[in-house]
């Protein structure tokens, strides 16, 4: 009943704000860490065994109520959100995936709260609806994770969640007919791999959906029930776990298992011998080396993409009939210039994309390294390739911050390229001016960072501006086109996105260089990032907001208290906060290699030095606040929202209706994925009307 009146309490406030946010209980709690005496004083919004509690729902319910009140409240936010809606409400669609005569792809029109699946007979075929999860629940939180067609795109396997849980149940599809087959499987799957005449197929599931460390490699044959489906390799370890692929005529697999975030090891398992006679033989490509190995196999050659002995990666061929060590043929050199992201397969050629200075390039090679010339990309961008070892026929997507997502069809062979689909868009792409800076971080090292902002506008170091990063898990920050950041543009706003320590934009060391001990580097560069802007007369504490999420919500929810003067506001989105408990929630173990763990006594030390939560301190005028959750995320635990939301709002000095620590957790949502889009529509107005109103870009009558 007290949930019941907290909800209808949320529904009554309207836009009528709340002055301060409700109280919270301490309630403390002692840990010894290796003798060092750590106090939590809001573990209790843990819940029971990281479970939601009654009382856990209540006080959320009482925390989602304020913050309404507050962001409602915000003059001008009723006009944003519209014309985010607006924008927003526009169709996107994906490059097409080449199987038999049919081309897969997804497409989102207008208002549609998920994307549709569609396939076409040819390239210019007529479109036809082959899935549309929009019709499955009426709130459109059902969401298509993922699909794989078969080789001859007779049939279809996809998996579906709901309200952003990401575990994906499998379903199969006959795409002649339309119709769903009987063949289910549950518990996350992932990674399907066809065989060739389309009988069957690998696939990945857990065994145990609540036990995140259960990654198991199973084999399905159509029509058969998923509980006698033979398991051929199970997960041991708490890392990310096994990882499987085929080759296109199901003669070999690779089986790769995760050992960190940042290494594997990799194996080779002669598929004719598991057919004939159910061994299931692994022999050992490498093992027991802190890199990453991947790849694809064609004939009895795996090309394998590593950073092993080359932090920029490099290609190596290995005869799967001979594959040790000593037998590696190096294919495609490492580059000193580009970092190597991943090699595709076409016909007669590998096809290597690279970052230089964080934006992309194509080089195309034969299966002997022989060089064959660049694949010619609109401008400077993200872009990415869409192949099949069958044809030279692919897609290419290409975007960047002032070039809208476009698709084009190309044939590698003739050099050709034509546009195959470009969504339109309600803003004026040409409006907006994109630079690359570089800086010097703390320690001296020098880090590139992406300007955006309207043409033309004047220097004069009062321009509200918001500051972006992640640095993290060798994930790349490339330019990418956001019809959403126009109306901040617009207004005369900056836009940056630093390329900080922990990505992947320099390569393997670049990655190394923000984990583990290293991880203050990614908020030195993050900090010095900020400064360049603000000595460059970009703009000032009082007008500068920093955004991140996840890892990034990490990184803003860390920085935000090393230097708490720098900044106007900070969204912490979908955060880990509390580094001394993380991994003993969800499947956060998978992320010890990259943080570390308390459990560890040198490792205890370094993760105390900046663990947000445990370094809140009373009677410091903090910026304004918002932390963002989802309940059903299966991947970073609400709590950490929880508990520092709950702490900042009891130490800020800041007064809370000029700079107020806010709290929204999505009862309907998750990590993001998934999320329908008037959901996704609420939360970007939500982000973007609090840092308008805080950095004095909303009503403040800012020159453009």
């Amino acid at each position: 009943m007290k949930r019941i009146l907290a909800v209808l309490a949320c529904a009554a406030l309207g836009s009528s704000s709340l002055a301060a946010p409700p109280a919270t209980a301490k309630r403390p709690v002692t840990d010894n860490y290796h003798g060092v005496e750590i106090v939590d004083n809001y573990r209790w919004l843990e819940g029971d065994k990281g479970t939601s509690t009654p009382e856990v729902l209540q006080w959320t319910d009482e925390q989602n109520a304020y913050t309404r009140s507050v962001l409602d409240g915000i003059p001008g936010r009723d006009k944003l959100e519209a014309r985010l809606r607006e924008l927003m409400e526009t169709s996107s669609i994906s490059s097409p995936r080449m199987k038999g005569a049919r081309y897969f792809y997804t497409k989102r029109e207008a208002s549609q709260n998920q994307p549709v699946l569609y396939y076409r007979t040819g390239h210019s075929g007529e479109p036809v609806t082959l899935l549309d999860v929009n019709t499955l629940d009426s709130k459109g939180l059902i969401s298509l994770d993922w699909y794989s067609p078969s080789d001859d795109g007779r049939l279809l396997a996809f998996g579906i969640s709901r309200a952003g849980d990401e575990n994906s149940t499998l379903h199969l599809l006959d795409v002649n007919t339309g119709e769903w087959l009987a063949d289910e499987i549950p518990n996350k799957v992932s990674g399907v791999q066809w065989l060739p005449d389309s009988s069957g197929f690998f696939y990945s599931q857990l065994e145990d959906i609540k036990n995140a460390y259960s990654r198991q490699i199973r084999f399905h044959k159509i029509g058969r029930h998923h509980r006698t489906d033979p398991t051929l390799f199970k997960q041991f370890s708490t890392t990310w776990g096994p990882f499987a692929s085929i080759d296109k005529d199901a003669r070999w697999m690779i089986l790769g298992y995760w050992t960190g975030t940042r290494s594997n090891d990799l194996y080779v398992v002669d598929l004719k011998k598991w057919f004939e006679t159910g061994e299931f033989e692994k022999r050992t490509i490498v093992e027991g080396k802190d890199a990453t190995f991947s790849g694809a196999v064609r004939g009895d050659t795996l090309y394998m993409v590593t950073p092993y002995n080359a932090s920029n990666r490099r290609v190596m061929a290995v005869d799967l009939r001979n594959p040790t060590e000593e037998n590696w043929k190096e294919l495609i050199p490492e580059r000193k210039d580009a970092t190597l992201t991943g090699v595709g397969h076409a016909k007669d050629m590998l096809v290597a994309s690279y970052l230089k200075n964080a934006s992309t390039s194509i080089e195309k090679f034969d299966l002997n390294g022989k060089p064959l010339g660049a694949v010619e990309l609109p401008g400077i961008g993200s872009a990415g390739l869409s192949v099949d070892e069958d044809r030279t026929e692919a897609f290419l997507s290409f975007s960047s911050y002032n070039t809208p997502p476009s698709i084009y069809r190309i044939d590698l062979a003739r050099n050709s390229r034509e546009l195959w689909e470009r969504p339109e868009v309600k803003v004026d792409p040409e409006l907006a001016e994109v630079k690359q800076v570089w800086y010097t971080s703390k320690d001296g090292t020098k880090v590139s960072m992406f300007l955006v902002h309207k043409k033309g506008i004047e220097l004069d170091g009062q321009r509200p501006t918001l500051l972006y990063g992640y640095g993290g898990f060798n994930i790349s920050m490339t330019p990418s086109f956001s019809a959403t950041l126009f109306p901040w543009l617009e207004a005369g706003g900056v836009y940056a996105v630093a390329n900080l320590r922990g990505g992947g934009e320099y390569g393997d060391a670049w990655h190394r260089a923000g984990t583990l001990e290293n991880k203050q580097n990614v908020f030195d560069d993050f900090v010095a990032a900020a400064e360049w802007l603000i000595d460059n007369n970009y703009t000032r504490p009082q007008n500068l907001a920093i955004q991140g999420g996840s890892n990034g919500g990490l990184l803003t929810g860390a920085v935000v208290l090393q230097k708490p003067e720098l900044f106007s506001a900070a969204i912490v989105a979908v955060p880990l906060l509390d580094m001394l408990r993380f991994e003993q929630f969800l499947m956060a173990r998978f992320w010890v290699p990259e943080y570390g763990t308390a459990e560890d006594s040198s490792q205890f030390s370094f993760l105390r030095q900046y663990s947000p939560y445990q370094n809140i301190k009373d009677g410091v005028k903090y910026p304004a606040i918002l932390v963002t959750a989802g309940e059903n995320d299966t991947r970073v635990h609400p709590l950490h929202a929880r508990k520092y939301a709950a702490a900042m709002q009891a130490a800020t000095t800041s007064d809370p209706t000029d700079k107020p620590v806010l709290l929204w957790v999505d009862m309907d949502g998750g990590h993001g994925q998934g999320k329908p889009l008037s959901m996704r529509v609420r939360d970007v107005a939500d982000q973007q009307a609090f840092v308008m109103w805080q950095t004095g870009l909303m009503g403040a009558g800012k020159k453009n």
